[in-house]
This record gives structure tokens, C-alpha cells and sequence, in this order.
């Protein structure tokens, strides 16, 4: 199995050398917008320790992580009215992972609305401010 790269992109949002719009944090995960959004809504759940992806994660951190994930499945699903989430997680490059630093995709999906390709190019950041805005209040 490859060994973790601290200078993969989620690595460096976490020691704050990348900005980021950041939704949530607490001493297991922080949760950000995704700048290539498949939906109006679509962030991310990055636990703090270093993991590939799943596979090497430690059990302890996957117990801690997926409450986060819940809590912001449930956000966005409320802030944007969704009707329904859907949580994404890859495992190695045939399996679609492209960052090796294990995270959570939440996507708000919505009736009739095809999902957008995640590679399709960044969102505008101000849209994704006032997308953050939403979710944060959501969370509250």
C-alpha cells in the first residue's frame, strides 16, 4: 500500500497553507465547500488524521468522522431545500480518487437535476460564500 503525502491538497487546507470555505471544524474534521461542485450545496468532510482514504484510515478516526458527515448531510439537505443527500467516498485511483487524503463528498441531489461533472471547473467563489452562508446557518 502507498504511503500518506502530507503535500496532497487536503493536507495543506488543514494547516491552513490553502484557503478554503470552511463550514465546520472540531478536533476530529473540518468540513469545507467543494470548489468543483456536482450540485448546488456539494461539500466535503476531511477528518485531521492522515489517512489515504479509507482503507488505512484508523477506526477510531472513521467513529469520529461519520456524526460529521450526518451533521452536514443534514445541513445542506435543509439549507437548500434537497431532496436527498448523497455521501461519496473512493478508495484509489481506479476507483475515482484524486486526492489521497480520505474525505467525504455530501451532495445535495435534487429531483430532475442532473448532477454536474466534478472535474467541470471551480465555482465562482462568491456563489460558493453564499452557498457556505447557508449551510453555516443550517448547522446552527
Amino acid at each position: 500500500m502507498d504511503t500518506y503525502d502530507d503535500g496532497n491538497i487536503f493536507a495543506k487546507i488543514l494547516r491552513g497553507e490553502l484557503p478554503s470555505q470552511m463550514l465546520y471544524e472540531d478536533d476530529a474534521a473540518i468540513a469545507i465547500m467543494d470548489v468543483m461542485p456536482e450540485s448546488k450545496g456539494h461539500c466535503l468532510v476531511i477528518p485531521k488524521a492522515p489517512s489515504r482514504n479509507l482503507l488505512d484510515a484508523a477506526d477510531e478516526t472513521l467513529a469520529k468522522v461519520m456524526p460529521v458527515v450526518a451533521k452536514l448531510a443534514r445541513a445542506v439537505k435543509k439549507a437548500f431545500d434537497a431532496d436527498g443527500v448523497r455521501i461519496a467516498q473512493f478508495n484509489e485511483t481506479p476507483a475515482g480518487q484524486t486526492v489521497f487524503h480520505l474525505h467525504f463528498h455530501v451532495v445535495p441531489i435534487y429531483d430532475g437535476i442532473l448532477l454536474k461533472r466534478h472535474a467541470g471547473g471551480m465555482l465562482d467563489q462568491a456563489v460558493l460564500s453564499e452557498q457556505a452562508d447557508r449551510i453555516r446557518a443550517a448547522l446552527d
